[in-house]
């Protein structure tokens, strides 16, 4: 049957040798079915359904029965690779305690692609299966993104997004605020010259944190020295461009970078933060591990999947249009960023 249109009720019927009737009371599950229908007839149809794949058309079930109360989930990314589990194990941590608490199941939906090709509207995917829809990643497919804002699917993005044809409801953390506030808090300690390791874009999360820390650049008078682009280079050729720029303080996209140039750092007897103070800005999808506490801010993760499944069943039950949300990162105050002569405690910053 692969490759088939989505077959109807009758057509099921007709290869069960059954009425349409005797197929709909038994895909709904009726309490007839069990009472009127021989388990013979009843085994034969279920056969069926599963030889075929067939999936139950979700718009005629509401029509009949009302919502499904099933939210979607879909990642642009591999949500359980080990590199990645850590980045989005809290979202969905705070996604299934909101969906419980709401009385919604959750569909993962893992059939749109592999990779880099993952698309929400693939050929065959299921997602008019859920009521609604819960989109992560760190980019998205921006022509995609734009179908689902003229759609009148219900969805809601947990990220800040930008306008795609009309407004995208999101909830995200505010990395400008955030940023900048680490920024100005470097600047208080005295650095004025500083080093910036990650990209500028292209997706909005990165963007918003080039952007805040540019703004603080602004407002405190401080100067960047030295930018590296690309992340994930080699930790000494991260290293030893930071020192040859004269930089006291370099600013991290990614953990994973700072863990390694921290490492290396100790290893050539450079204080950090002694002689070099390194900030984290979040930490992202190349989980790491180290026993450094680093000067950075907590993502809210959790708080955003609870908000944007609130956010998304408000949209389902009620048609909301949904709202542009950022939420609060709390600064971490750590043991990599001191004045420029001095360790600072450990702690979290006021």
């Amino acid at each position: 049957m692969a490759g088939r249109k989505r077959l109807t009720q009758i057509e099921i019927a007709k290869l069960a040798g059954v009425s349409q009737a005797t197929v709909s009371l038994v895909l709904n599950g009726a309490r007839t079915a069990l009472e009127r229908i021989p388990a013979e007839t009843r085994e034969r149809v279920q056969k069926v359904i599963d030889e075929t794949g067939y999936v139950a058309d979700p718009i005629a079930r509401r029509m009949v029965k009302g919502l499904n109360r099933i939210l979607g989930v879909f990642t642009y990314e591999p949500a359980f690779p080990s590199a990645q589990a850590d980045f989005f194990t809290p979202f969905l941590l705070g996604i299934e305690e909101a969906a419980q608490q709401l009385n919604y199941d959750l569909l993962l939906l893992t059939s749109a692609g592999v990779g880099n090709n993952r698309k929400i509207f693939s050929e065959g995917n299921r997602l008019r299966i859920a009521d609604g829809c819960l989109i992560l990643g760190r980019e998205f497919d921006r022509n995609e993104l734009t179908r689902l804002v003229s759609d009148d699917y219900p969805f809601v993005a947990i990220g800040r997004r930008d306008d795609a044809g009309g407004p995208v409801p999101f909830v995200g953390g505010d990395y400008i605020a955030s940023t900048c506030a680490l920024v100005e808090r470097a600047a208080s300690l005295g650095h004025s010259k500083l080093a910036y390791i990650g990209p500028q874009g292209p997706s909005e999360s990165i963007a918003d944190r080039w952007r805040g820390f540019e703004v603080a650049l602004s407002a405190t008078g401080a100067m960047l020295v030295h930018h590296m682009a690309k992340v994930n280079r080699p930790a000494d050729e991260i290293l030893d461009s930071i020192l040859a720029s004269g930089a006291t303080a370099a600013f991290f996209i990614e953990l994973a970078d700072a863990v390694r140039v921290e490492a290396l750092a100790r290893q050539r007897k450079i204080s950090v933060p002694g002689d070099l103070s390194m900030v984290v800005l979040g930490s992202h999808i190349r989980a790491s591990r180290s026993s450094v506490r680093f000067t950075s801010y907590d993502i809210p993760r959790e708080e955003m999947g609870r908000q944007a499944t609130a956010m998304l069943v408000r949209r389902i039950e009620t048609g909301d249009e949904g709202d542009q949300l950022l939420l609060k990162c709390e600064l971490v105050e750590g043991e990599t960023l001191g004045s420029v002569s001095s360790i600072p405690a450990t702690g979290r910053m006021n």
